[in-house]
């Protein structure tokens, strides 16, 4: 593998991945020096071992045969016959430009130049040789008293045997170093990544409303900046989402005794309707809109005050979804046939009924105000969720505007382009309270046309 696809590869894979594999890198390259440095140690002095054994040997033989060539008489191919070398080696000898030899196997083409230059000079030498049996030493020395070369040749077999032992096990060692240091880089980069998973985890957590988050408090000292500049991040967060929501809060409280004087005001001047001019019931009319319209602002915005940075758990109950849009619908003047969806026992939640009736009734009211009224309702139970489905009689909404209606005071093109009523709140509210109940609120197009708006729940256990 190439450096770049090496760094391809690396790019392309997780820490945790990183980590490993750093890991078993390492360990496989310090077990290759390791591995490779001591069999080459090992070989050095096993060989040297043999060489020195070996030649002791020879120099035995060699002596063995000194003295019987001694003898008066004696033949050096007699001789030669009559004796037996240790260890299973041979010997060859050169007397007068002659060559003997104690076996077939061995002879003359044998003993290297190289050998026998050494020779000249040395009084005793040896050589490792290639054969087609295997590599053997040959040790050759002189017997000055008979004129004779002597060598023997001994074969490594067994040294052989013994340095590809070591190497098949040095071999086994560094596999299992590497597979050591693969599963202790496994275990090191659990534990590198958890903070990082900890901090993934909270900050899920947060962004789905738990601003009680908190990261737990650490002994590590790595980690304790960390760890308190990240619930200092939180805490900070959390306050200026309280702050924001008692404010909106508190204005939309200190709006309502102008709007209660307004409304009382608009109503008496109602009351006498008849006694103004055109203009002047023209101007009323508009003045009601104007302040209906505000009624509902002020309602919206002390909702979602309501909805940020609060807990359900004080007002959770068990809730039939098919009741409680059965209850909208009915409470709302639409027909019965509108809704369709299973039985009350299959659609219970765990939720706020208050707020659930105003995220349905405010989808119901999107419905009319923008899209010609709801088609269908249904509500239904999927895969451990209970869906509430409304479909609209509208155009449908743009892909592009499918995530942005669910924010703030956003209004889609449409009723920007006809001035419709409304703020742009309702299904702020929807989504919030989908969150809140550990849901999702999310808009798609409707199988017959227009638009499908889905609130998703958690169903509650049985």
């Amino acid at each position: 593998m190439s450096t770049a696809l090496r760094g391809f590869a690396l790019r392309g894979s997780g820490l945790r991945a990183r980590i490993v594999l750093g890991y078993a890198a390492g360990t496989l390259l310090v077990s290759v020096v390791l591995v490779g440095v001591t069999f080459l140690l090992a070989r050095s002095y096993l060989l040297d071992q043999r060489e020195a054994s070996l030649t002791r040997q020879a120099f035995a033989d060699a002596n063995v045969l000194d003295s019987r060539l001694a003898t008066p008489g004696r033949e050096v191919g007699d001789v030669l016959s009559e004796l037996v070398p240790s260890g299973g080696a041979d010997v060859v000898l050169r007397t007068s430009d002659a060559w003997y030899s104690s076996s077939l196997d061995v002879g003359a083409r044998d003993v290297p130049d190289d050998l026998r230059e050494l020779l000249r000079t040395e009084p005793a030498a040896s050589v490792v040789i290639e054969s087609s049996d295997g590599p053997r030493l040959v040790v050759g020395l002189t017997l000055p008293n008979a004129d004779v070369e002597f060598y023997e040749v001994a074969p490594l077999t067994e040294l052989g045997q013994v340095l590809r032992t070591l190497a098949a096990v040095l071999a086994a060692g560094a596999l299992a170093a590497t597979a050591a240091g693969a599963a202790f880089g496994v275990w090191a980069s659990r534990r590198a990544v958890q903070p990082l998973e900890q901090v993934a985890g909270a900050a899920t957590r947060i962004a789905g409303g738990e601003l009680t988050t908190r990261l737990p408090v650490t002994d590590d000292p790595d980690l304790v900046g960390i760890v308190a500049s990240f619930n200092s991040m939180v805490d900070a967060l959390a306050a200026r989402i309280e702050r924001d929501a008692r404010f909106v809060g508190d204005v939309s409280h200190e709006l309502r005794s102008p709007l209660t004087t307004l409304v009382t005001s608009v109503e008496v001047l109602g009351g006498r309707r008849e006694e103004l001019s055109p203009r002047g019931r023209e101007a009323l009319a508009l003045v009601e809109g104007e302040l209906a319209r505000f009624r509902r602002t002020l309602d919206d915005l002390l909702q979602l005050a309501r909805l940020d940075g609060t807990e359900m758990s004080g007002t959770a109950q068990r809730v039939s979804l098919t009741a409680l849009v059965r209850e909208v619908v009915a409470d709302s003047g639409r027909p019965e046939e509108l809704l369709e969806g299973a039985d009350d026992a299959d659609t219970t939640i765990q939720g706020d009924k208050t707020s659930l009736e105003r995220a349905v009734r405010n989808l119901l009211d999107n419905a009319d105000r923008h899209a010609g009224g709801a088609r269908a309702v249904c509500v239904e139970r999927q895969d451990g969720a209970v869906l509430v489905i409304v479909d609209d009689a509208g155009p449908g909404v743009s892909p592009e505007d499918r995530e942005r209606i669910f924010e703030r005071f956003a209004r889609g093109p449409r009723a920007a382009r006809k001035s419709l009523p409304g703020a742009g709140l309702g299904l702020a509210i929807v989504a919030e309270t989908a969150a809140r109940h550990g849901g999702a609120a999310w808009c798609s197009e409707a199988p017959g046309g227009g638009a499908r708006f889905t609130l998703s729940f958690p169903a509650a256990d049985r």
